[in-house]
């Protein structure tokens, strides 16, 4: 079954939990955020593959995850500063342009990872993201970490890692939390003891 979600392309991977800070100034995204806080609804965010942010259009990745507001702001600048976290994952099916600009894409729904435990030979990650949380753990809010679970630390390490986007593209569209670990690792080039 497919739904349809404005579309929001960026130049970043939103993950499943995930922070996203935005500061929104065109129209079209003006009035979608605004139709979200009003109906309490997600939008979809997908990754830039051809085009900018900020006017015309832009291809995005098939791949991406729902976004809900949290929290707003109206900033020095007196842009619109909006905090959303990410939701669901989501394949796109179609994306249509409306007339004042706006994409909107049908999108089916993809399964939620399951809970997996870390394994022994992958639990430094764990470790590496403990540490790496007492700077960067103010911006998942009231959310309580969940360093046991495969899933979680591994779209966490892909969210703050500096990693090329198509390597962040990459870690959403695993269907596998351990795989996505083990990748994570090759790319830190951590050996065991």
């Amino acid at each position: 079954m497919s739904v349809v979600l404005p579309l929001f392309p960026l130049n970043t991977v939103l993950f499943p939990g995930g922070p996203l800070r935005l500061r929104i100034f065109e129209p079209r995204y003006l009035d979608m955020i605004s139709r979200c806080m009003r109906e309490n609804s997600n939008f979809g965010v997908a990754l830039i593959t051809e085009g900018r942010e900020a006017g015309g259009t832009a291809r995005t990745t098939v791949v991406g995850t729902t976004a809900r507001i949290v929290d707003f702001e109206r900033l020095d600048d007196g842009l619109l500063g909006i905090t959303a976290r990410g939701g669901q994952r989501f394949s796109i099916i179609e994306v249509k342009t409306q007339s004042d600009g706006l994409n909107v894409a049908d999108v089916e729904f993809l399964p939620d990872e399951p809970a997996m435990e870390i394994p022994d030979d992958l639990a430094i990650l764990a470790e590496l993201l403990k540490q790496a949380f007492v700077q960067v753990g103010t911006a998942y809010g009231a959310e309580p970490p969940h360093f046991e679970n495969a899933s979680w630390v591994g779209m966490r390490l892909a969210e703050i890692l500096p990693l090329p986007m198509p390597e962040k593209q990459q870690c959403l569209e695993m269907d596998n939390a351990v795989e996505r670990l083990r990748l994570l690792r090759e790319r830190l080039d951590i050996r065991q003891a």
